[in-house]
């Protein structure tokens, strides 16, 4: 897990959600940065054109009534992945079809 290239933590684990087949990514964040607001958010993101993806993290506002993040809290705003493949073959059907 980073902010601007800084790791502040790991991801725990990933798993399914039962009901809805979502992604549930549990993250572990260093105690010296445990001060990000609830309006964080968090995508997927990689490494270079083919490196390594990790999950990196976007700091949210602060105002007087926006709490912490905290154990067990869940952060809403998140972004998936851009698949390089997925792109690749939506620029070449497009190309095919023009």
């Amino acid at each position: 897990v980073k902010v601007g290239g800084v790791v502040i933590g790991r991801v725990e684990k990933i798993k399914l959600d039962p009901e809805d087949f979502t992604p549930v990514v549990t993250l572990s964040i260093s105690k010296t940065y445990n001060q990000f607001p609830e309006t964080s958010s968090a995508s997927i993101l990689t490494s270079g054109l083919l490196g390594e993806q990790y999950v990196g993290f976007q700091p949210g506002f602060t105002i007087d009534d926006i709490e912490n993040l905290g154990d067990g809290d869940y952060i809403a705003d998140t972004k998936s992945a851009l698949v390089l493949e997925d792109l690749i073959g939506q620029f070449l059907f497009s190309k095919g079809s023009d």
